[in-house]
């Protein structure tokens, strides 16, 4: 009796220990949500009552970055552990893009994949299809996210202002039908299908002229490009996230018995805002507002769902975003005129695109109570670090010359050290910075310093610029004329993290 009972012990000790080894791991990745959107964050013209309580039960980062202030170099920093602008292609890919991530590198699926974990893709993609622009929508697409390492892939090629407008599940468009093929072509109109330049009369929302918005309708919105055919396959943006959301569940539901690893990419709050019918109106402050009720709603049925199956306590779940926030991008959809108050960038500076800190500081959750104490940190982490950490974790070994930018900060995410990156470098729209301790350089350019389009301070100059992020967090003073040897310092070390000119 007392054998059995001392194997029971050793036996609940051991499964325990590798529960706390192996969690299974969700990335909850927002598109365009900023620091200031979440009620944990200080938002209070919202309510976001379950990222809230996935704060509670976790660590919030209050220094936890994006690499990029733009969507597709973030993705693919996350995702092979390397800074984008090291790689030329890196920039927003328009819809019909080769994929950029290459197949014979550890990706983090890949990484997962070696572990024995199973491993989905479900969501916003936009790191490009196929080995070709010119591709068969219409066959098999590869290579895509099956062959970076996710056993299923559930997504949209890119964002969902652009067209295709389907979705392709693992290989192929979900719904597609030979005798009515997809065409897509960035360069000139093909097909029939009405335009929002030609017949605006037909569109539920109005898109403005100047951002590309007003080439194919779907759904009566202009999407930016061109397309034909696919009628059946084309999804509604009302019911696109909820589709996500019905995968990724089924996917915790199949592999609630195995270690897995789930990649849940949201398209919200990214135009076009155009939510699901029950949250229409409910924020108050226009489709952007519903559209961050939305993912509160989601995050909260991921949550639900673990509880139920008992896998909550062994369950890490990361929640963060692509980049900061952007208010009017090309839609007219109240988020500007419904603002009431709301500040999405919170008290930092800037926004998407920009190489302020609103541009890449962005809600950083992580939470895993088997593990983690609930609490606040400030060390300073970035993407491009999961790849790394989460081998440190797995103890599996990155191959030489793969994730050459990843550092291991498991510590750091699972509290244990509040200590983060001794240094980070950031992407702007074409301008970098690097911060070291409270100090942040931006580089010289020529480029402007205003998106007239989206009304957000793009954080160039052609002077450098100099912040101390302790005591100005807003970056409201330039200290560079005040410290020309601190500004050389860091311009020559921003110089080893840049690409060699040819």
């Amino acid at each position: 009796m007392k054998r059995r009972l001392l194997l029971g012990i050793l036996l609940f000790f051991c499964t325990t220990l590798s529960a706390q080894q192996r969690p299974n791991v969700i990335i909850i990745y927002a598109d365009d949500l900023g620091y200031g959107d979440l009620g944990c964050y200080g938002a209070t013209k919202i309510k976001t009552p379950n990222m809230d309580r996935l704060a509670k039960r976790g660590i919030r980062f209050t220094n936890g970055h994006a690499t990029s202030a733009s969507c597709t170099p973030s993705r693919y920093a996350l995702m092979t552990g390397q800074y984008p602008w090291r790689k030329t292609g890196t920039g927003i890919l328009p819809g019909d893009a080769a994929l950029i991530i290459s197949t014979d590198k550890m990706s983090l699926a890949s990484l997962f994949k070696q572990a024995s974990y199973q491993t989905a893709m479900v969501g916003k993609w936009h790191l490009g299809l196929g080995d070709q622009v010119r591709k068969n929508w219409n066959g098999a697409i590869k290579p895509g996210p099956n062959e970076i390492g996710f056993d299923y892939s559930f997504i949209f090629p890119a964002t969902a202002d652009r067209v295709p407008t389907v979705f392709v599940e693992n290989h192929h468009v979900v719904a597609s039908d030979p005798s009515d093929p997809i065409q897509v072509d960035y360069q000139k109109k093909i097909g029939n299908d009405p335009t929002g330049l030609e017949n605006p009369e037909l569109l539920k929302m109005k898109a403005s002229p100047n951002q590309g918005h007003n080439n194919t309708i779907v759904n009566g919105i202009g999407r930016i490009g061109f397309m034909t055919g696919g009628t059946k396959a084309r999804w509604t943006d009302e019911e696109m996230p909820l589709t996500f959301l019905t995968k990724s569940l089924e996917f915790i539901e199949e592999n609630k018995s195995k270690p897995f690893f789930l990649f849940h990419a949201l398209t919200e709050p990214h135009v076009p805002r155009m939510p699901s019918t029950m949250f229409k109106g409910k924020s108050g402050l226009g489709y952007r507002g519903d559209a961050i009720l939305q993912i509160d709603w989601a995050v909260g049925q991921i949550l639900n769902k673990l509880e139920q199956l008992g896998l909550d306590k062994h369950t890490m779940i990361i929640l963060s975003s692509d980049n900061g926030p952007v208010l009017d991008d090309g839609y007219a959809d109240e988020a500007v005129t419904a603002l009431n108050g709301h500040t999405p960038w919170g008290a930092l500076r800037g926004g998407k695109y920009s190489a302020f800190e609103a541009g890449t500081r962005v809600p950083f959750i992580v939470s895993w109570p088997a593990l983690i104490k609930p609490g606040i940190s400030d060390a300073m982490i970035s993407q491009v670090d999961f790849l790394a950490s989460f081998a440190t974790m797995l103890k599996t070994k990155v191959p030489a010359g793969h994730a050459p930018d990843s550092e291991n900060m498991l510590d750091a995410l699972l509290g244990k050290s509040p200590n983060g990156r001794k240094i980070m470098v950031k992407e702007g729209m074409k301008t970098l910075s690097i911060t070291r301790g409270d100090w942040k350089y931006i580089e010289p350019s020529n480029a402007r310093p205003v998106n007239p389009l989206v009304n957000i301070e793009l954080g160039n100059s052609p002077t450098a610029q100099l912040y101390n992020l302790k005591s100005d967090i807003g970056e409201k003073k330039n200290l560079a004329a005040e410290n020309p040897d601190r500004v050389r310092e860091l311009a020559e070390q921003l110089k080893v993290f840049k690409p060699k000119e040819n």
